[in-house]
């Protein structure tokens, strides 16, 4: 089920995006219909807890496996991603690539999926580094659209800055003898690369879960369609930073320092992205300056241990922010704006719109009985336990939720103004309606909001917590959970007799434009890194580049030399060579011609004794002819009879 859990998503994902637009008119159901099928698998993972492994390099397997606190995140996981794709089916136009939206959000679940059940660093890489590239994809989405396409890019280079953490923990895993890399054993290091390990999970998380000063990516983010901005910002990217911390709490808890640095950086996101939140004009931005703040919760819990109250807050987010993101996009595909003015009176326009969104804006208030009030609370009892301060931090913080929440509420359900249609269509051609898939998946994360306060019982946070967490842990009073309750209701009437005597709350421009981090990151790390390589690629061109020309140029002469003096060596011994060989030619010849005279003087004296020799038989007389010729016969008859 595991190896399905994972598989199916991803694969019917690829196959969407290897199609194309030939499968454009199944994609939809085929999204919708794979999301469902994977809930069902996550819920029986999450029952039956499997693990797996299969080869991957030398000692180090791709390992996966589920246990209570990725029990809690696969089913949350599958669930959110499964009515954001109902959601899609209403809220994607025709014409729009239907096979690349489907696929890519397909893809990017699967690697969600395997982050939240990797069991070594590598497993998790893979499918870190996926979930960010098909981030990149999807806030894109319309890439014809240059302005998107460049939010794209902000988003991919800023999360990419922090993954360079996530390479630096596993390359001192790895040095500290790691073994298979498993992310367990990176709390027994050795107390040096225990610090480096946990610095770049911390540097990898702040950057994914868009913490400070790493939030701005987050705004960007905002581009891409309104079913991504869901997904993301809900139960996926967003979530994986804080998931980490959660995971490797062992690893924060045994170092002096990290546990909490990752505490008061989660509560001064929670604050500074709170008042960001609170200054924004447009809904969407106001819901993402929320998530830093909200996911700040979840930081806050993992650097003080509270894993139980982490993942509660984790969830109960998921839940809420994917409800009210999914209820701007239902009104932005009606309205054609984003913009709060142009958004007054929606609610009323759109009653079922409107009362899911107020669910989802009095959870984000902290405001009972819904799903965040019980979660926020215990985050807060957690950090009750572990410092004063960081709880009063964290009380100004959920304050500044019900502000930001409350500001929304009370802006759509208010009667609208001269300006209002002035700003419709303003984004987007406006239909004017919200189909009845859009309608459907609101209704379900509304009712599933509704049902999170059921963490507030006392039974269901003790069998929460032994599931994630195995033990006991600090729980929020009644007196805390009603407290803030009461709080948070009475900061939305507040917030409502403004807005109803002044028109609005006011906007500082430093804070609306998300604290001007963006301009700190680019003059901080851009434009240092872009001069850095401006002089890495000038001392290339001017130093490298001119010894290797150098180089290059000394090694044709000392060849040109060597060949010269080799050519010359050369000739040289062949001439030499050519003349002795004539020379023994010539003495060769000439004792060969005097062999020659020689024997040819010889020849000629022995034929001229011969010859006096053969002149002493002829003396003329008859009967010595006749005995020379006598004994010539004998003797060839003694060779006959001989040779016989």
């Amino acid at each position: 089920m595991l190896w399905s859990l994972i598989a199916l998503p991803g694969l019917v994902g690829v196959t969407l995006l290897v199609c194309g637009r030939r499968a454009d008119h199944l994609a939809p159901a085929l999204g919708v219909g794979v999301a469902g099928v994977s809930t069902v698998l996550a819920v029986l993972t999450a029952v039956d807890r499997p693990t797996g492994s299969a080869p991957l390099m030398a000692g180090i397997p791709f390992a996966i496996g589920v246990d209570g606190l990725s029990a809690v995140m696969v089913v949350t996981v599958a669930a959110v991603t499964t009515a954001v794709l109902v959601f899609a089916v209403g809220d994607l136009g025709r014409g729009q690539p239907q096979a690349r939206f489907h696929g890519l959000m397909l893809v990017f679940a699967a690697a969600m999926l395997v982050t939240v059940v990797a069991q070594n660093v590598v497993t998790l890489l893979m499918a870190w580094e996926i979930m960010g590239a098909a981030s990149y994809a999807l806030i894109g989405f319309h890439w014809r659209d240059d302005s998107r396409v460049s939010s794209g890019l902000v988003a991919f280079l800023t999360t990419r800055t922090g993954d360079v953490g996530l390479y630096l923990a596993a390359g001192a895993l790895l040095a500290a003898g790691g073994g298979a890399l498993a992310l367990d054993s990176a709390a027994d290091l050795d107390g040096r690369w225990r610090d480096v390990v946990a610095a770049g999970v911390l540097l990898a998380a702040l950057g994914k879960s868009a913490q400070l000063p790493f939030s701005f990516w987050l705004s960007r983010a905002m581009s891409g369609p309104s079913p991504v901005s869901a997904l993301l910002h809900s139960a996926t990217m967003v979530a994986a930073g804080a998931y980490l911390l959660l995971r490797m709490h062992p690893l924060l808890a045994a170092t002096s320092w990290a546990g909490p640095a990752t505490a008061w950086i989660g509560v001064a996101t929670a604050i500074a992205l709170g008042a960001v939140a609170v200054c924004q004009a447009d809904l969407k931005q106001l819901l993402a300056a929320s998530t830093c703040a909200q996911v700040g919760f979840i930081v806050l819990a993992a650097g003080v241990g509270g894993i139980a109250a982490g993942t509660g807050q984790l969830v109960a987010h998921a839940v809420t922010k994917s409800l009210l993101f999914l209820g701007a996009g239902a009104w932005l595909a009606a309205l054609g704006t984003k913009h709060l003015t142009g958004l007054r009176g929606a609610a009323r326009a759109y009653p079922v719109v409107g009362v899911t969104f107020t669910i989802g804006a009095l959870s984000l208030a902290g405001v009972p009985p819904f799903a965040l009030w019980p979660s926020k609370d215990a985050v807060l009892a957690v950090a009750r336990a572990d410092s004063i301060a960081l709880y009063l931090a964290g009380l100004v913080a959920a304050v500044l939720s019900a502000v930001y929440a409350g500001r929304a509420l009370v802006l759509v359900w208010s009667r609208p103004d001269g300006g209002t249609q002035r700003y419709w269509d303003t984004e987007e051609h406006g239909t004017r309606r919200v189909k009845v898939a859009e309608r459907v998946s609101l209704a379900v994360l509304a009712v599933a909001t509704v049902a999170g306060s059921a963490a507030a019982l006392a039974p269901v946070r003790e069998e929460f917590t032994a599931l994630v967490e195995g033990a006991a842990a600090v729980e929020a009073t009644w007196w805390e959970l009603g407290l803030s309750g009461l709080l948070a209701v009475l900061t939305i009437l507040v917030v409502g007799a403004v807005i109803h005597r002044r028109g609005d709350l006011p906007a500082p421009a430093p804070v609306a434009d998300w604290l001007g981090l963006e301009k700190i990151f680019r003059s901080s790390v851009v434009v240092p890194t872009f001069a850095l390589a401006r002089w890495l690629a000038s001392f290339d061109d001017r130093v490298l580049n001119r010894g290797v020309c150098a180089t290059a140029t000394a090694t044709v002469t000392l060849a040109h030399r060597i060949d010269e003096h080799v050519e010359k060596s050369v000739d040289r011994g062949v001439y030499a060579t050519a003349t002795a060989t004539v020379t023994l030619a010539h003495r060769v010849n000439e004792h060969v011609e005097k062999s020659v005279d020689s024997a040819v003087k010889d020849v000629s004296a022995a034929a001229r004794v011969l010859g006096r020799w053969a002149r002493h038989p002829e003396t003329g007389q008859v009967h010595q002819y006749f005995a020379q010729a006598f004994v010539g016969l004998v003797l060839l008859a003694v060779i006959v009879l001989t040779l016989r």
